[in-house]
Protein backbone atom coordinates (compact mmCIF):
# COMPACT_ATOMS: atom_id res chain seq x y z
CA UNK A 1 0.00 0.00 0.00
CA UNK A 2 1.65 3.83 -0.75
CA UNK A 3 1.92 6.00 1.64
CA UNK A 4 -0.91 8.26 2.61
CA UNK A 5 1.11 11.54 2.50
CA UNK A 6 2.52 10.55 -0.95
CA UNK A 7 -1.17 9.61 -2.35
CA UNK A 8 -2.57 12.88 -1.08
CA UNK A 9 0.60 15.25 -2.90
CA UNK A 10 0.00 13.05 -5.71
CA UNK A 11 -3.37 13.44 -5.93
CA UNK A 12 -2.71 17.34 -5.86
CA UNK A 13 -0.31 17.27 -8.10
CA UNK A 14 -2.15 15.33 -10.76
CA UNK A 15 -5.10 17.42 -9.94
CA UNK A 16 -3.06 20.62 -11.20
CA UNK A 17 -2.12 18.74 -13.81
CA UNK A 18 -5.06 18.32 -15.84
CA UNK A 19 -6.31 21.91 -14.72
CA UNK A 20 -2.85 23.24 -15.65
CA UNK A 21 -2.65 21.44 -19.00
CA UNK A 22 -6.33 21.36 -20.21
CA UNK A 23 -5.41 25.38 -19.96
CA UNK A 24 -2.96 25.42 -22.45
CA UNK A 25 -3.94 22.76 -24.12
CA UNK A 26 -7.38 24.36 -24.94
CA UNK A 27 -5.80 27.79 -25.33
CA UNK A 28 -3.42 26.20 -28.14
CA UNK A 29 -5.33 25.70 -31.26
CA UNK A 30 -3.65 23.05 -32.82
CA UNK A 31 -4.84 20.86 -29.36
CA UNK A 32 -8.13 22.31 -28.55
CA UNK A 33 -10.41 19.44 -29.99
CA UNK A 34 -7.81 16.85 -28.54
CA UNK A 35 -7.87 18.34 -25.25
CA UNK A 36 -12.02 19.02 -24.95
CA UNK A 37 -12.63 15.17 -26.10
CA UNK A 38 -10.54 14.04 -23.00
CA UNK A 39 -12.86 16.03 -20.58
CA UNK A 40 -15.11 12.92 -19.62
CA UNK A 41 -11.47 11.16 -18.79
CA UNK A 42 -10.41 14.35 -17.22
CA UNK A 43 -13.68 14.68 -14.92
CA UNK A 44 -13.99 10.49 -14.11
CA UNK A 45 -10.09 11.23 -12.54
CA UNK A 46 -10.38 14.20 -10.70
CA UNK A 47 -13.97 11.52 -9.33
CA UNK A 48 -11.88 8.96 -8.85
CA UNK A 49 -9.20 11.02 -7.19
CA UNK A 50 -11.55 12.24 -4.36
CA UNK A 51 -12.42 8.69 -3.65
CA UNK A 52 -9.38 7.03 -3.18
CA UNK A 53 -8.33 9.70 -0.76
CA UNK A 54 -11.66 9.31 1.77
CA UNK A 55 -9.81 7.54 4.88
CA UNK A 56 -12.83 5.06 5.89
CA UNK A 57 -14.16 3.61 2.71
CA UNK A 58 -17.69 2.24 3.33
CA UNK A 59 -20.86 1.01 1.48
CA UNK A 60 -22.46 4.33 2.72
CA UNK A 61 -20.04 6.46 0.93
CA UNK A 62 -21.28 4.81 -2.55
CA UNK A 63 -24.93 5.39 -1.38
CA UNK A 64 -24.17 9.52 -0.26
CA UNK A 65 -22.69 9.91 -3.35
CA UNK A 66 -25.69 7.91 -5.82
CA UNK A 67 -28.01 10.28 -4.29
CA UNK A 68 -26.62 13.64 -6.12
CA UNK A 69 -25.55 11.37 -8.80
CA UNK A 70 -28.95 9.94 -9.96
CA UNK A 71 -31.06 13.57 -8.74
CA UNK A 72 -28.69 14.99 -11.09
CA UNK A 73 -29.72 12.55 -14.30
CA UNK A 74 -33.26 12.65 -13.72
CA UNK A 75 -32.96 16.50 -13.96
CA UNK A 76 -30.88 17.02 -16.35
CA UNK A 77 -32.67 13.90 -18.26
CA UNK A 78 -36.21 15.74 -17.60
CA UNK A 79 -34.47 19.28 -18.81
CA UNK A 80 -33.13 17.78 -22.04
CA UNK A 81 -36.09 15.72 -22.99
CA UNK A 82 -39.16 18.37 -21.72
CA UNK A 83 -37.09 21.39 -21.01
CA UNK A 84 -38.16 21.15 -17.14
CA UNK A 85 -36.27 22.31 -14.29
CA UNK A 86 -33.50 24.01 -16.49
CA UNK A 87 -34.65 25.25 -19.22
CA UNK A 88 -34.39 24.03 -22.92
CA UNK A 89 -31.17 23.08 -24.13
CA UNK A 90 -29.02 20.39 -25.06
CA UNK A 91 -25.28 18.27 -24.79
CA UNK A 92 -23.15 18.37 -27.49
CA UNK A 93 -20.63 15.97 -28.28
CA UNK A 94 -17.47 16.42 -25.91
CA UNK A 95 -19.09 15.12 -22.85
CA UNK A 96 -19.27 11.81 -24.41
CA UNK A 97 -21.68 8.97 -23.73
CA UNK A 98 -25.37 9.66 -23.08
CA UNK A 99 -28.19 7.98 -21.80
CA UNK A 100 -31.48 9.82 -22.64
CA UNK A 101 -30.03 12.58 -24.39
CA UNK A 102 -27.80 12.88 -20.76
CA UNK A 103 -23.78 12.30 -20.56
CA UNK A 104 -23.39 9.96 -18.07
CA UNK A 105 -20.25 11.97 -16.85
CA UNK A 106 -21.94 15.11 -16.51
CA UNK A 107 -23.96 12.68 -13.60
CA UNK A 108 -20.05 12.13 -12.23
CA UNK A 109 -19.75 15.75 -12.26
CA UNK A 110 -23.17 16.29 -9.52
CA UNK A 111 -21.50 14.12 -7.84
CA UNK A 112 -18.06 15.74 -7.49
CA UNK A 113 -19.38 19.02 -6.75
CA UNK A 114 -21.82 18.57 -4.07
CA UNK A 115 -19.11 16.43 -2.65
CA UNK A 116 -16.53 19.32 -2.75
CA UNK A 117 -18.87 22.16 -2.03
CA UNK A 118 -20.25 20.17 0.34
CA UNK A 119 -16.84 20.01 2.11
CA UNK A 120 -16.46 23.94 2.29
CA UNK A 121 -20.18 24.50 3.46
CA UNK A 122 -19.56 22.45 6.60
CA UNK A 123 -16.76 24.70 7.85
CA UNK A 124 -19.34 27.37 7.47
CA UNK A 125 -22.01 26.14 9.02
CA UNK A 126 -22.61 22.43 10.56
CA UNK A 127 -26.27 22.81 10.42
CA UNK A 128 -27.11 20.67 7.89
CA UNK A 129 -29.96 22.55 6.29
CA UNK A 130 -27.81 25.72 6.33
CA UNK A 131 -24.46 23.80 5.10
CA UNK A 132 -26.73 22.21 2.44
CA UNK A 133 -28.07 25.90 1.54
CA UNK A 134 -24.38 27.07 0.85
CA UNK A 135 -23.49 24.44 -1.23
CA UNK A 136 -26.27 24.42 -3.13
CA UNK A 137 -25.48 28.50 -3.83
CA UNK A 138 -21.75 27.86 -4.74
CA UNK A 139 -22.33 24.93 -6.84
CA UNK A 140 -24.95 27.38 -8.69
CA UNK A 141 -22.57 30.49 -8.30
CA UNK A 142 -19.78 27.53 -10.21
CA UNK A 143 -23.09 27.23 -12.88
CA UNK A 144 -22.53 30.64 -13.79
CA UNK A 145 -18.98 30.34 -14.83
CA UNK A 146 -18.95 27.47 -16.45
CA UNK A 147 -22.44 28.33 -18.49
CA UNK A 148 -20.03 31.11 -20.38
CA UNK A 149 -17.57 28.67 -21.86
CA UNK A 150 -20.29 25.29 -21.85
CA UNK A 151 -21.89 26.32 -25.66
CA UNK A 152 -17.62 27.09 -27.10
CA UNK A 153 -16.55 23.74 -25.58
CA UNK A 154 -19.69 21.89 -27.40
CA UNK A 155 -20.82 20.52 -23.95
CA UNK A 156 -24.17 22.29 -23.96
CA UNK A 157 -26.02 24.98 -24.87
CA UNK A 158 -29.55 26.38 -24.51
CA UNK A 159 -32.01 27.14 -27.07
CA UNK A 160 -32.00 30.87 -28.50
CA UNK A 161 -28.24 30.84 -26.85
CA UNK A 162 -28.97 32.81 -23.73
CA UNK A 163 -28.87 30.84 -21.04
CA UNK A 164 -31.99 31.34 -18.81
CA UNK A 165 -33.17 32.33 -15.20
CA UNK A 166 -35.11 29.48 -14.64
CA UNK A 167 -31.66 27.47 -15.06
CA UNK A 168 -29.88 29.10 -12.23
CA UNK A 169 -33.34 28.62 -9.98
CA UNK A 170 -33.02 24.98 -10.98
CA UNK A 171 -29.63 24.32 -10.36
CA UNK A 172 -29.98 26.38 -6.68
CA UNK A 173 -33.05 24.04 -5.48
CA UNK A 174 -31.70 21.00 -7.36
CA UNK A 175 -28.13 21.50 -5.81
CA UNK A 176 -29.95 22.07 -2.26
CA UNK A 177 -31.85 18.49 -2.59
CA UNK A 178 -28.41 17.09 -3.68
CA UNK A 179 -26.82 18.30 -0.35
CA UNK A 180 -29.41 17.21 1.57
CA UNK A 181 -29.42 13.75 1.00
CA UNK A 182 -25.57 13.56 0.58
CA UNK A 183 -24.77 15.60 3.66
CA UNK A 184 -27.24 13.20 5.50
CA UNK A 185 -24.62 10.17 5.52
CA UNK A 186 -22.01 12.50 7.12
CA UNK A 187 -19.16 11.52 4.84
CA UNK A 188 -15.91 12.74 5.66
CA UNK A 189 -13.86 13.28 2.77
CA UNK A 190 -10.58 14.64 2.51
CA UNK A 191 -10.92 17.90 2.65
CA UNK A 192 -7.75 19.36 1.29
CA UNK A 193 -8.43 17.38 -1.78
CA UNK A 194 -11.84 18.88 -2.27
CA UNK A 195 -10.47 22.46 -1.74
CA UNK A 196 -7.45 21.80 -4.91
CA UNK A 197 -10.27 20.09 -6.61
CA UNK A 198 -12.78 22.85 -6.39
CA UNK A 199 -10.69 25.81 -6.93
CA UNK A 200 -8.90 24.03 -9.28
CA UNK A 201 -12.32 23.74 -11.69
CA UNK A 202 -13.29 27.66 -10.57
CA UNK A 203 -9.71 28.66 -12.27
CA UNK A 204 -10.21 26.69 -14.95
CA UNK A 205 -13.37 28.03 -16.14
CA UNK A 206 -12.83 31.55 -15.07
CA UNK A 207 -9.37 31.41 -17.77
CA UNK A 208 -12.21 31.19 -20.41
CA UNK A 209 -14.49 33.83 -19.29
CA UNK A 210 -11.77 36.63 -20.87
CA UNK A 211 -10.43 33.61 -23.50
Amino acid sequence: MFDKKFVHHFSVFLIWLFSISGILGILNEDYTDWFLSKTPLNLLLTFVILVINIENLKPKIIVALSIPFFIGFVTEALGVNYGLIFGNYAYGENLGYKVFGVPLIICVNWALLTAVTADVAKLISKNRIFSSIIGGALMTILDLILEVSAPRFDFWEFEGAAVPLQNYIGWLITAFGAHLGYQYFKVKTNISISWHILISITIFFSVFLFY
